[in-house]
């Protein structure tokens, strides 16, 4: 083994002890009260920043955090199909799976073109409309791999990323607050109730928190629903990175012909759900692979955080955040009057 190679390998090491350990603590402290608010990945992530105190430790090992970033995100996503069950996804009948639809398709047109005309990048806008219309720093995580960018802009695509995260998670824990307190005033069954927070609230983490203020029936509503969304997730990376692909394509034939950029690892996403809908795996190992599968995620989050440019991402957040604050209105509202009239 040559020294070149025992560097990396000692980096590769180094960075997984270092990103397991904030995974972990994540996992652990989104259990305390209010902290369930923030949810692990989020958590994950504001460790990995703090990481940055001890700059010769990230330093050492920044080889092994690009690795991490990029192929455990991958590994993660793939394993958190095992949260989704496909027969009760079906069973939730096709009113939760229209509202689901709509709402993605409907929140990401929203949320993008009015960040747009607020003067906010392109591939922010699309990573803050994706995070705020299906499952928060997941989807975001998942899509991103979608915006291919040349390694001279791969350090300002980690800062779109952590400011996409950075807003879905502040914003989700502010409107769970805001529909716990709206609850009583609203006057929902408690499917309706479960409804409106799974339709609207960002990470599966707030729909769990402010679905379980209105009950058992409130809270399994409120997962179904939010996982309806989830599900959509491997479409909506699918058909973004077509897009993607067309508007950055130039008068060059060869770019022209370029193949679609096809997710693979969504399709692993994909046969994990399945794989967990109808083998008999037992609830006990499901439960085992959806945590290593935020403990996977947690370490990419956290590497993730390891690498960011605090001062960029402070000068670059303002419009994204008010963009994405005003579609969440509309979200909320939105999904508040479909639960009335049709839950």
């Amino acid at each position: 083994m040559d020294i070149r190679t025992t560097v990396v390998t000692r980096s590769f090491w180094g960075a997984a002890v270092l990103t397991l350990i904030c995974a972990v603590a994540g996992s652990e402290l989104a259990q305390l009260p209010y902290l369930n608010l923030v949810g692990a990945l989020v958590i994950a992530l504001l460790l990995g920043m703090a990481c940055q105190l001890a700059p010769r430790a990230v330093n050492a090992n920044r080889a092994g955090i690009g690795f991490i970033s990029n192929k455990f995100l991958r590994l993660g996503i793939i394993l958190l199909g095992f949260k989704l069950n496909l027969i009760q996804l079906a069973q939730a009948g096709v009113k939760t799976i229209t509202l689901a639809a709509v709402v993605v398709t409907g929140m990401v047109l929203l949320t993008y073109n009015l960040s747009r005309k607020m003067g906010v990048e392109r591939d922010l806008a699309i990573l803050t409309a994706t995070g705020t219309s299906i499952c928060g720093a997941a989807a975001v995580m998942g899509i991103s791999p979608q915006i291919k960018v040349s390694p001279d802009k791969a350090e300002r695509q980690r800062e779109n990323e952590v400011l996409a995260v950075a807003i879905v998670a502040i914003l989700g824990t502010v409107f769970t607050l805001i529909e716990i307190g709206l609850k009583p005033l609203l006057h929902l069954t408690a499917v309706q109730f479960g409804v409106m927070t799974g339709g609207s609230l960002h990470e599966i983490a707030h729909a769990v928190a402010a679905g379980s203020a209105g009950g058992p029936v409130s809270l399994d509503t409120a997962i179904i629903t939010k996982l309806s969304r989830v599900l959509l997730l491997a479409p909506a990376a699918l058909i973004i990175g077509w897009w993607y692909q067309r508007q950055t394509t130039t008068a060059n034939t060869a770019e022209g012909r370029a193949k679609l950029p096809i997710p693979w690892f969504m399709a692993g996403f994909l046969l994990t759900s399945v794989i967990g809908t109808w083998l008999p795996l037992g609830t006990a190992a499901l439960a085992g692979l959806v945590k290593l599968a935020y403990i996977f995620l947690g370490m990419a989050m956290a590497a993730l955080g390891m690498s960011v440019n605090f001062r960029v991402i402070f000068q670059r957040g303002g419009n994204a955040f008010l963009a994405a604050t005003l579609s969440s209105v509309v979200l909320m509202t939105g999904v508040t009057i479909a639960s009335k009239l049709f839950f």
